[in-house]
């Protein structure tokens, strides 16, 4: 079974060009079914059936996943399968009997427009590192980008004479996104005042953001600095990279702008990813009348 895997892995790698971060969460996901069976005596894919499907999603519920991340499991075992039955290595597809999980419809997390600004004003840009995430939390509610593309911004990525930069997201897909002149200032301003400080030629690779060893910012290093300044500032909001994207496309919709934009900037190949943010602009528009309605 693990040689099925393995050949479906470098299938995702090599021909679908996915990123790293989403062959490894297929890679998890696969292989816990593949222990579970295991641990059933099971060791013929050909040979799985919806009552054993079941059973694991049962075990999964049993652990105290969520729905969403539940539904991240099927979504891996239901391609896997697909994957198998198309190759003609197992003669039934056992996962077109099987019900998806159910998701709870919650929305994300957003940050008001005034605990942005607390979160983007905390840090102290005398020092070195603070002006570095200040010049990072600016750029990343600026353009909405997630947590992989800033990590992996490249100073050739920026073109602020047009005020766009270039990022590259999942799958390798790129797309141009219109940044701000406030995070164009601060970034210039980091690359003038602190990128050199840390940057160290052989191992810094043209890298935007380095940490003080002069690599590249790794997923959790962004995590403890925003967590650092959501601290600082007094946010009472659970917030992680991804909330700044949250509110990006929120504040933007807010404002006016056109979901079609929105979509595009956020790098959304399905617009239906993206009406999520109507629900929530929605709710704004409902407490907006209840604030100033005279009889709201």
């Amino acid at each position: 079974m693990d040689a099925f895997l393995k050949e479906y892995l470098s299938v995702l790698k090599l021909e679908r060009n996915l990123s790293e971060n989403t062959i490894t969460s297929y890679k998890n996901d696969i292989s816990s079914l593949l222990n579970f069976l295991s641990g059933i005596s099971v060791n013929d894919l050909s040979e799985v059936t919806v009552f054993q499907l079941t059973g694991f999603f049962k075990q999964l519920d049993k652990l105290g996943l969520s729905g969403t991340t539940a539904a991240r499991y099927f979504s891996s075992i239901k391609n896997f399968f697909i994957y198998l039955y198309q190759k003609k290595y197992i003669v039934n597809n056992p996962v077109e009997r099987l019900n998806a999980p159910k998701i709870s419809k919650n929305l994300p997390v957003v940050l008001t427009i005034e605990e942005t600004d607390k979160i983007l004003n905390a840090p102290d840009t005398t020092k070195k590192l603070e002006l570095r995430d200040k010049a990072l939390l600016e750029l990343l509610y600026a353009c909405g980008i997630r947590a992989s593309e800033i990590i992996n911004l490249k100073i050739s990525n920026l073109f602020f004479n047009e005020e766009v930069i270039r990022v590259f997201g999942k799958g390798s897909k790129e797309r141009i996104v219109p940044v701000g002149r406030s995070a164009v200032s601060w970034v210039e301003e980091y690359l003038q005042k602190s990128r050199p400080l840390l940057e160290k030629k052989l191992k810094s690779e043209n890298i935007l953001f380095l940490n003080n060893r002069g690599t590249r910012l790794s997923r959790m290093g962004l995590w403890k600095i925003i967590d650092k300044y959501v601290k600082i500032s007094g946010v009472a909001k659970e917030v992680h990279p991804h909330t700044f994207r949250h509110s990006f496309a929120t504040h933007l919709l807010e404002g006016g702008a056109d979901l079609r934009a929105v979509q595009e900037m956020l790098g959304h190949s399905d617009i239906s990813t993206t009406q999520i943010y109507t629900h929530i602009d929605r709710d704004y528009i409902i407490q907006v009348h209840r604030d100033f309605h005279p009889r709201g």
